[in-house]
């Protein structure tokens, strides 16, 4: 707003300083003695200043729309909000010589995500899960199911599983005074060592680390990071959740994780992205590996040529809560 009232200033595409008045009045010469009275920096035209259209005419959008002329939203967005018709956005600016500038400019219309400025979502790593009770117990019989079919034939119902073996096989003599408490809000480390405890499970026997998981009250749920570390080999881990009595309710093994090499400040490591749930009563996590596993190496691609990294019984693991 200029000190004289009744006048607003603004600045044209061109940058020149306009001045107008705020009641329609049609007297062109007072709009021309308020443009000489402008900025003496700014480049002022008195004498293309009568051909100008009203600049509240300029600025005023269409707001009367029918199904010919509603703008797509997806153009739209693509277009930087910009309809057709609109003079694209601009800013004003004085230059070091006093004369005002104008800068047009396109809206940066990519998602926060795009600029990087959040992180990407989590994607969960893949692997074969494996939980209680046998595959397809939810499935509806079919007609004419008889449940006791199995004994009047005298066969044995097959309700024996992969889990059902593997969990008779773990993990109630595990010794809970071992385990490792979670350590929330940075990366923690879990040591496998040829000296750590080792158990017979159904997979091979192998070194393990029990961890205790995240209060359920604080966590319902949870994302944890899992990084294994190359020295001399890495350690390819499974996974497999107890509840409170020390009972598996999930198995995780075959996880495909990617590789990252080591470079000046740290290791390569294998990592792996995994969902844990103590309000459906996880309470325990175990880090083990199997023999299949022992067996295997990772293969990874370098400018020499492909890369073999053994698999070994012993390793570092870092965990970590990532917040979702």
């Amino acid at each position: 707003m200029s000190e004289r009232e009744g006048y607003f200033t603004w600045v044209d595409e061109q940058g020149r300083v306009r001045y107008s008045p705020i009641a329609e009045t049609g007297n062109k010469e007072s709009d021309k003695d308020a443009q000489e009275q402008g900025d003496p920096g700014a480049a002022v035209e008195p004498a293309q200043s009568d051909n100008l259209a009203d600049p509240e005419s300029e600025l005023r959008e269409e707001t009367e729309y029918t199904l010919e002329n509603y703008p797509d939203a997806g153009e739209l967005e693509k277009n930087g909000y910009v309809r057709p018709g609109e003079r694209q956005p601009y800013f004003t600016w004085r230059d070091a010589e006093g004369n005002v500038r104008v800068s047009y400019y396109r809206p940066d219309t990519r998602s926060d995500l795009e600029k990087g400025l959040v992180a990407p979502p989590v994607q969960i790593t893949e692997a074969s899960v494996y939980h209680a009770g046998p595959d397809g117990a939810d499935q509806t019989p079919v007609e004419g199911y008889d449940p006791d079919a199995f004994a009047i034939l005298g066969i044995e119902a097959p309700t024996d599983d992969f889990f059902t073996r593997f969990s008779a096989t773990c993990c109630d003599s595990m010794d809970a005074a071992s385990r490792q408490e979670w350590q929330s809000g940075r990366e923690f480390g879990v040591t496998l060592s040829d000296g750590s405890v080792t158990h017979p499970f159904l997979t091979g026997t192998s070194p393990y680390q029990l961890v205790e998981l995240p209060d359920a009250d604080k966590h319902a749920s949870l994302v944890i990071r899992l990084r294994s570390y190359a020295k001399d080999g890495v350690f390819l881990p499974s996974l497999v959740f107890l509840d409170e009595t020390m009972a598996p309710l999930r198995l995780v093994t075959d996880l495909v994780m990617d590789f990252t090499p080591e470079n000046w400040h740290r290791r390569g490591y294998l990592e792996a992205w995994v969902p844990a749930f103590p309000r459906q009563g996880e309470r325990w996590l175990v880090l083990f590996t199997r023999q299949q596993d022992l067996e295997g190496q990772t293969v990874m691609e370098t400018g020499d040529g492909p890369r073999k990294i053994p698999h070994i019984r012993r390793g570092e693991i870092g965990l970590m809560q990532v917040e979702k």
